[in-house]
């Protein structure tokens, strides 16, 4: 792993009994989900107290359930980031409520230094407010369809109400959905990610809502060739408005946008995947959050690449092409439909063809300093994207993998795939 040189580093003034708190993204909530057939959204750090006779051990874990350790320090007291714009830290308890509350005084680890000096940036952003120990139980407002006839599958677009509560959220993030009833070992089930499809103020503009897209996960049971319904997906998909829905979260810190306005934006998104890239588009361009961020007036670039199997597929279709059409100097849309469209050799047409198509534009815009990359949906579109540039990068000499890794490390290359 990456890791080992910052274990080894930490193990040279550790003895058997120090404590390290790993800081992890991309895990899969436990050992019993990741037995299950069915993706799991990843989004938002864990953190684990390790102690350091398990440092290894913890390790092979962490990359068994699809974790990428990004920070290991030693444990101190665990500080959290809290929404009071400061660089403050707050020791975090758990309230009945499952919310976290903070005795407002900054703590600081053994080697002096502030652990969440380095996330400062990113310290006004909300986490975590419900526990699913003690979860928001939100309403279903409505529930509609958006695969349109004739298309693969069922897609719906949820929105919640959050009135009552304290469910405050940014574009980016995701909430966790608990369903009803116990699991096959008689456990209650445990919570689902799903990427938030609304911008801060919701859908009807009045910060009182939240929205979703959720497919329904469907798939062949491998051993008696049964079909399966995934147990979250289909209970969101079959809300009535009125219904209860247990909320927590919000979590995620991996997908925010850049408070710059003239930044631009690359987004690309299968199915689903689609949900961040909306609210990101929302906050851009619909004219009632215009006109609720009076601070945030989008002035830049964004292109959006949509892959999808059929015309029917394609999610919030009309509204994304009336953005084109109102704003075509600031917004591009192309599309990927898979099972209508060919690739140059034939083949299907996959996002990972349409960003090889257009692979010296996208090289010429990512190499600009103000450009960032978004990438959600299915996992195997990843090495596509990545061969594309590679073949684009080396027409100037460059090793895409090097200039990718100084992409992350500057905060521009936005990942959440499953």
């Amino acid at each position: 792993m990456n890791n080992t040189g910052a274990v080894e580093g930490a193990a040279i003034t550790s003895d058997g009994s120090r404590l390290f708190i790993y800081e992890v993204v991309g895990l899969r909530q436990s050992d019993d989900t990741d037995q299950t057939s069915y993706p799991i959204r990843k989004s938002g750090s864990e953190f684990i107290k390790v102690p350091y006779s398990r440092m290894n051990q913890e390790m092979r874990r962490i990359t068994r359930l699809g974790g990428k350790i990004v920070s290991i320090q030693p444990a101190g007291i665990l500080e959290l980031p809290f929404g009071n714009g400061s660089n403050q830290t707050a020791v975090a308890t758990i309230e009945g409520n499952g919310k976290a509350t903070s005795d407002q005084q900054p703590k600081k680890s053994k080697e002096g230094n502030s652990m969440t000096q380095a996330k400062a940036k990113h310290a006004d952003v909300p986490v975590n407010i419900y526990r699913p120990n003690a979860p928001f139980i939100g309403k279903c407002i409505s529930n509609e369809a958006l695969v349109k006839e004739g298309g693969i599958g069922l897609v719906q677009h949820l929105k919640f109400d959050l009135t009552g509560g304290d469910l405050r959220y940014i574009e980016g993030q995701s909430i966790g959905i608990i369903p009803p009833g116990l699991d096959k070992n008689g456990k209650p089930e445990k919570l689902r990610l799903y990427s938030i499809a609304s911008t801060r103020h919701g859908d009807d503009v009045n910060d009182k809502t939240v929205s979703l897209c959720v497919r329904q996960l469907e798939y062949e049971h491998p051993e008696t060739k049964e079909k399966v319904l995934g147990v979250c997906s289909t209970f969101l998909c079959n809300l009535k408005p009125g219904d209860e829905v247990k909320i927590t979260g919000p979590v995620g810190k991996e997908m925010l946008l850049p408070e710059d306005t003239d930044a631009k934006v690359i987004m690309m998104a299968t199915g689903t995947g689609i949900a961040p890239m909306r609210a990101y588009l929302w906050r851009m361009f619909k004219d009632a959050e215009r006109a609720a961020n009076p601070e945030y007036q989008f002035n830049g670039f964004a292109w959006l690449i949509f892959g999808v199997p059929t015309t029917p597929n394609l999610l919030y279709k009309e509204e994304l092409e009336e953005m084109q059409q109102r704003y075509p100097n600031n917004f591009r849309l192309t599309n990927a439909i898979s099972r209508e469209q060919k690739n140059p050799s034939g083949g299907r047409m996959y996002i990972q063809d349409r960003v090889a198509e257009h692979a010296d534009e996208l090289w010429k815009l990512i190499k600009e300093p103000k450009t960032h990359t978004y990438i959600c949906g299915l996992r195997g579109m990843e090495d596509g994207i990545d061969a594309a540039l590679t073949a684009a990068a080396a027409k100037e000499g460059i090793t895409w993998s090097d200039y990718q890794k100084d992409l992350k490390k500057a905060g521009r290359w936005h990942v959440e795939t499953y």
